[in-house]
């Protein structure tokens, strides 16, 4: 479909320049762009998900849940 949007020149420049560089056309980039845009929208607006939880002692003790190899090494079997 065909409309007219008013881009700011720096931007039309630098997608006119990425449709060049990846040989698209300048509406598949653009229409890429929106698209993306409007997923990140998407899953920002979703109901955060509850995990289930058993027992209610939270982590171990020395548990980083943000220290993944340290998560690795209290996962490997002992012995």
């Amino acid at each position: 479909m065909r409309t007219t949007v008013d881009l700011p020149p720096d931007l039309l420049a630098a997608a006119k320049e990425r449709a060049a560089r990846e040989g698209r056309s300048l509406s598949e980039v653009i229409g890429d762009a929106v698209r993306s845009s409007f997923a990140r929208t998407a899953v920002a607006e979703r109901e955060p998900v509850e995990l289930p939880t058993f027992g209610s002692d939270g982590l171990q003790p020395g548990v980083d849940l943000d220290d993944s190899a340290a998560l690795l090494d209290l996962m490997e079997p002992i012995g």
